[in-house]
């Protein structure tokens, strides 16, 4: 079994950004900078046939490159419930073309289709018991986070290794847009 997802990376310096807004809230566990990527579509555990017939289906994608924008910071859950802090992404309808056509794509080769809506975004950290107010103070002090515009010029299928200080991702194939 390989445990895959599809992704956007970003360039260094984006990634570079992205870390530095780490930091000053206790319970957080952020992200490494190596591993800040917007997922297209998470799949999961899937036998070494299927990752094969995945990387097939993803090769014939054929969309166009696109300029990004990630643009402020928010959280999903709210008060002690909160559970991740993230950077948010500006509309595109490239990038929703995009995912709709990953989507298709993996449905095709037989993964049940997603059932929650897809939300881009790129999680900076993962949360447990975080403060409420360092929380907002969080929040308000990154608000205005913007980087971009940056070329997207590919889509990448990546296998994540779990492991006891985290996942570990390692990038399989990168597949081209144009």
């Amino acid at each position: 079994m390989i445990r895959l997802f599809v992704a956007l990376d970003f360039p260094a310096d984006v990634r570079a950004r992205l870390a530095g807004l780490a930091g000053g809230v206790p319970g957080a566990r952020w992200t490494e900078s190596d591993n800040l990527h917007l997922t297209l579509r998470f799949i999961g555990e899937v036998p070494d046939d299927t990752a094969h017939d995945i990387d097939a289906a993803l090769a014939e994608i054929a969309a166009p490159g696109f300029d990004l924008v990630l643009d402020g910071v928010g959280m999903y859950g709210s008060g002690r419930n909160a559970r991740v802090l993230w950077a948010g992404v500006e509309r595109s309808e490239a990038l929703s073309h995009l995912q709709s056509k990953v989507e298709s794509a993996l449905v095709r080769c037989g993964l049940a289709p997603e059932e929650r809506k897809f939300s881009p975004h790129v999680t900076l950290a993962r949360l447990k018991d975080a403060p409420k107010d360092r929380l907002g103070r969080f929040l308000e002090d990154r608000g205005l986070f913007r980087a971009g515009p940056m070329r997207i010029g590919h889509f990448t299928l990546y296998r994540s290794h779990l492991g006891k200080g985290g996942a570990v991702y390692e990038a399989l194939r990168e597949y081209g847009l144009g």
